[in-house]
C-alpha cells in the first residue's frame, strides 16, 4: 500500500480550534484605528476620549446582545480564565457568611478547579460532581448535593476536551429554586449554542474572545444583576469600580466585533462544522482498527473530535502529525507538559493507558473539505507506525 508518509505534508493543516483560533481579519480591521487614530483612554474627559467611550459601550452592546444580557452586566476581563477567577472566588468571599459550599463538576477546566481548590485552602468546601462515560452531569446530582451551605454551582456549558455539552439550563433552574448562584464557564460554546442568560437561569458567565476568532487577552464575565460578588482589581472606576485598570480598548472592540460574527449565524455555521467533522470522524472509524471516540455521541460541540488509538502515546502521534504539517493536541493547551494523564478522560472512566492514547482534532472556520482529506490521509499511517513501533499489541 502506497500510503502517504506523515513527514511530507508542505501546508500547515490547522486542527486545534479549541486551543485558539486566529483572529478574524475583519475583526483585525475593527480594532486597527483603536491602536492608532482612536487611541484616547476612555476615562479621559475631552473628545478624542468620547471616541474611545463610544466605542467601548458598543463592544459592550454587542457582548450583551450575544447573551440575551443587559450591557450594564457585562464586565470586561483580559480572558476566560479571569473570568472564571472572579466569578468563583468574587462569589465565594461576597457570601462566606451565608455559606461555603460549593458545586463544581470533576472535569471542569483547570480555571475553576484550581480556583476551587484554592479556596478549599481557605475554609470552603467543595463537591465535585462525578459525570457519565460520556462526560455529562446528572441534574440529579447537583439537586442532591445543595446544602444549606451552598453558594454556587459551577458547570462548564462545553467541555473543552471532550465536547459534551452539558444540561446547563436545567442545572440553572436547579440553582434558582435551591437560591444558589449558578456560573457557567462557556468559553467553548459561544458561536456554537445560542445562549440566553434570563432564559438558562445563569447568574454568572465566562468567554474568551480567542476562541471565536477574536483576539487573546480579552474576555468577559456577565454578572447578573444583583449578584452579591467581591469586586476583583481595586483602583480606578473602570468597569463599574469592579475591575479597575485601563482598559485595553482595541481587544475590547475586537471582543465586540468577534462575538457578534459568531453568532450571527449559529445553526449554519455549526451545520457546516459538524458536517466536516462527521465525515472525518467517519473516515477516522473507517480507516483505524480498534479507535474509541471519547465525548458524547450526540451532546457534542460539533466542531471537537477526541478519539483513542489503543497501543499508541498521543504525544508522539501528535508529535508525528506535526512533523507531517498538521496541529492537534492531546487535550486542553493550558495542561500541556503534565505527565498526568487527561483528568477529563480519567473522570469519564477511560483506563489510563487509553488516555494517552487519546488525541484532541478541533475544526473551525479555517478547515475545509481538503484539510479532511489530508488529515484522512495521514492519520491511519501515523497510527499504523506507532503501533508497529509499540511493545504494546492491539
Amino acid at each position: 500500500m502506497n500510503e502517504t508518509d506523515p513527514t511530507r505534508q508542505s501546508r500547515l493543516i490547522y486542527m486545534d480550534h479549541s486551543a485558539t483560533t486566529p483572529t478574524h481579519p475583519d475583526v483585525v480591521a475593527a480594532m486597527l484605528p483603536y491602536f492608532t487614530e482612536r487611541f484616547g483612554n476612555p476615562s479621559s474627559l475631552y473628545r478624542l476620549a468620547g471616541t474611545s467611550r463610544k466605542a467601548l459601550q458598543e463592544a459592550r452592546g454587542r457582548v450583551a446582545r450575544a447573551l440575551g444580557a443587559s450591557p450594564s452586566e457585562v464586565f470586561f476581563t483580559a480572558g476566560g480564565t479571569e473570568s472564571d477567577n472572579w466569578a468563583i472566588k468574587g462569589v465565594a468571599f461576597a457570601n462566606r457568611q451565608r455559606g461555603r459550599h460549593i458545586i463544581t463538576s470533576a472535569i471542569e477546566h483547570h480555571a475553576v478547579l484550581h480556583t476551587c481548590q484554592y479556596l478549599e485552602t481557605q475554609g470552603f468546601t467543595v463537591t465535585y460532581l462525578p459525570v457519565d462515560r460520556y462526560g455529562t452531569v446528572d441534574p440529579d446530582t447537583v439537586r442532591a448535593a445543595i446544602t444549606d451551605e451552598t453558594v454556587l454551582i459551577s458547570v462548564m456549558t462545553a467541555n473543552n476536551e471532550v465536547g459534551t455539552f452539558q444540561p446547563v439550563e436545567e442545572i440553572g433552574r436547579i440553582a434558582a429554586e435551591a437560591g444558589v448562584y449558578f456560573h457557567t464557564d462557556a468559553v467553548q460554546a459561544i458561536g456554537y449554542v445560542p445562549i440566553d442568560v434570563e432564559k438558562m437561569h445563569i447568574d454568572l458567565l465566562s468567554l474568551s474572545a480567542h476562541k471565536f476568532s477574536g483576539p487573546k487577552g480579552i474576555g468577559a464575565l456577565y454578572i447578573g444583576e444583583g449578584v452579591n460578588i467581591d469586586t476583583f482589581i481595586h483602583g480606578g472606576a473602570q468597569e463599574s469600580a469592579r475591575r479597575a485598570g485601563t482598559e485595553n480598548l482595541p481587544a475590547i472592540v475586537g471582543l465586540g466585533a468577534a462575538i457578534e460574527r459568531a453568532t450571527s449565524d449559529i445553526t449554519g455555521h455549526s451545520r457546516k462544522i459538524a458536517d466536516m467533522r462527521d465525515r472525518l470522524l467517519a473516515g477516522i472509524l473507517a480507516g483505524i482498527p480498534d479507535a474509541q471516540v471519547n465525548g458524547h455521541p450526540v451532546q457534542r460541540l460539533p466542531s471537537n473530535i477526541n478519539v483513542s488509538f489503543p497501543g499508541i502515546d498521543g504525544e508522539a502521534l501528535l508529535m508525528l502529525l506535526d512533523a507531517g504539517g498538521i496541529c492537534c493536541s492531546t487535550g486542553s493547551a493550558c495542561s500541556s507538559g503534565s505527565d498526568l494523564p487527561s483528568h477529563v478522560l480519567m473522570a469519564c472512566g477511560v483506563d489510563p493507558a487509553l488516555a494517552r492514547s487519546s488525541i484532541r482534532l478541533s475544526l473551525g472556520d479555517l478547515t475545509t473539505d481538503g484539510d479532511i482529506d489530508s488529515v484522512l490521509a495521514v492519520l491511519p499511517g501515523a497510527v499504523r507506525r506507532l503501533r508497529a513501533l509499540s511493545p504494546v499489541k492491539t
